[in-house]
């Protein structure tokens, strides 16, 4: 040990000048700098080479990280006398480990392997971790702050202690106090300080937390299981509330999903009485034509593709509102009056739909990009919180503000609640109830359209998108009170947050059937839903 002193000594002194010259040289003068160091891989005994290992992640340098990997895959090689360090790779190829060059005139066979153990293993181990743990990238320093907590190795914890005393990251410390106090409570550390540390880990508050102490619980002294049990049934309490919390998020979420593929359908059916078996399929199309949309920025102007998205909402509305009108011109205008044959029109429409999208676009789903800003997750405490979701739930309502506005104060919306409460004497008024009719199909079908853009960016776009939504959506407006806006916003969130919390219990099919149960039961005792409209044609 005492002649392993000044060897380490030399070794410090030599990485002080490296990261000296990191500073005040060129990069290629910095490599050369830290060339001694490599090349003392290759002399000495185990324990020299660990020092060397130890020396080398002393410098930071970026280069190091690579140069550990050639040793821990056994491609370095040194002559048997020592001297300059060599990577030997595929086909015997003899090159330079700094900076990759061919070594004329050096042989494979001249060579021998750089031989590792246990101890130097870890060693590299150690230096990656500490090279990644200072690194000047957030990313790289924070997913290995990760690392270290799920792997706690007491025998880092040294690392991890001056990794804390230069961080700067809040995030990352807090990863690295938790990771600390895992490997505390793995250590053979005075039962203050483990005290201290299932503190830190409770602080957390979080699965993880529950699971670190229940997995220290199986192994603690009789003086410790109360504390950490205690902190277990604390932890757990927590979670039962977030939990609620999650599950109403979720049904919100849904909920806004609900309201964008029933709001059309509400206007629909509650001024034309028409049940509309191909609204799904608007919502489809509006799918589709995002994904089209989508497609063609990409194609055409490429620097456009944050504002795909933006450019296929209104595209969407006014395809599908032509659709819409020419579907109301073409058929439902012949069916006034019948609606079972109307039922059994729009079926079948909405079967020559989907095969005609699967003629085009083919059967398998269609790939469409989440933008930047609708992408990722935000933790609020324990409520993970996706950004295409609150989008979603943000669009949701201002669509449904929008239309609100819309009926109550444009003259097409006057006409369409005038209609709604009596189309007789609308149409004596000198109301054009054919024309109404049209719009509001067209309306009703451009709204649907939209439902398909924000469904575009949570679930799959295939010919069946419309027919995961069309029951719900029925289901939704009834409950609700046909033709009643606000009567469609809350029975949509409450459908959706119902949902959300039998699902865990029944299974998401028995939970929807319950749900179907509870709306009949609900309909035997309100048979006009939540928020019945008035007006002489709903009265008789």
């Amino acid at each position: 040990m005492a002649l392993l002193r000044p060897w380490a000594a030399l070794r410090l002194a030599l990485a002080a000048l490296v990261m000296m010259a990191s500073f005040g040289l060129s990069p290629a003068a910095a490599q050369e700098a830290l060339r001694p160091l490599i090349n003392a891989l290759g002399t000495g005994g185990f324990p020299e080479r660990a020092e060397a290992v130890k020396t080398l992640a002393a410098t930071g340098d970026p280069k190091v990280p690579e140069i550990l990997t050639y040793l821990s895959d056994g491609e370095l090689y040194a002559p048997k006398a020592g001297g300059a360090v060599y990577r030997v790779g595929a086909g015997n190829a003899v090159t330079d480990p700094l900076t990759g060059t061919p070594s004329e005139g050096v042989s494979a066979g001249s060579l021998q392997k750089i031989r590792l153990n246990n101890t130097l293993r870890g060693a590299i181990t150690t230096a990656m971790s500490q090279l990644t743990l200072l690194s000047p990238d957030r990313n790289k320093r924070f997913s290995a702050a990760q690392d270290i907590l799920k792997s706690a190795d007491p025998a880092q914890l040294s690392l991890v202690d001056g990794a804390l005393a230069q961080e700067k990251d809040g995030a990352i410390k807090s990863l690295l106090e938790s990771a600390r106090a895992v490997m505390v409570l793995k250590s053979d550390h005075s039962i203050e300080d483990k005290k201290a540390a299932i503190d830190t880990v409770a602080a957390r508050g979080n699965r993880e937390a529950l699971t670190i102490l229940q997995t220290a619980l199986a192994g603690a002294p009789a003086d410790l299981a109360p504390l950490i049990q205690g902190k277990i049934d604390g932890i757990a309490r927590q979670l039962a509330l977030w939990d609620v919390a999650q599950n109403i998020w979720y049904g919100l979420s849904l909920g806004s999903v609900l309201l964008l593929a029933a709001i059309g359908l509400a206007i629909t059916f509650g001024v034309m009485g028409v049940i509309n078996m191909a609204h799904g399929e608007m919502v489809m199309l509006g799918a589709y034509t995002t994904y089209v949309v989508q497609q063609a920025v990409a194609t055409y102007a490429p620097g456009f593709a944050t504002f795909g998205l933006a450019i296929a909402v209104p595209t969407a509305f006014l395809v599908t509102a032509l659709i819409g009108i020419a579907i109301e011109r073409g058929i439902i205008r012949f069916l006034y009056g019948r609606p079972l044959e109307t039922l059994l029109a729009t079926w079948g429409l909405s079967l020559i739909l989907q095969q005609a999208i699967r003629t085009i676009f083919g059967p398998t789903n269609r790939q469409v990009d989440n933008p930047s800003w609708m992408s990722g997750t935000v933790d609020v405490g324990g409520l993970a919180v996706t950004w295409n979701r609150l989008w979603i739930i943000v669009f949701s309502l201002a669509v449904f503000f929008a239309l609100l506005t819309l009926l109550k104060r444009s003259r097409l919306g006057l006409q369409m609640r005038a209609v709604t409460q009596n189309r007789r004497m609308a149409s004596s008024m000198g109301i054009r109830t054919p024309y109404v009719d049209a719009l509001t199909f067209g309306l009703g079908s451009g709204i649907a359209g939209m439902a398909g853009v924000a469904l575009s960016q949570i679930d799959n776009v295939s010919p069946n998108l419309g027919q995961n939504y069309i029951i719900d959506s029925f289901m939704v407006v009834v409950f609700g009170g046909v033709g009643n806006l606000w009567g469609t916003l809350v029975g949509a969130l409450s459908l959706g947050i119902a949902n959300k919390f039998l699902e865990p219990y029944a299974g998401a099919v028995l939970g929807k059937i319950l749900i179907l149960v509870l709306i009949i039961l609900f309909i035997q005792r309100r048979p006009r839903g939540l928020f019945a409209l008035k007006g002489r044609a709903i009265e008789q």
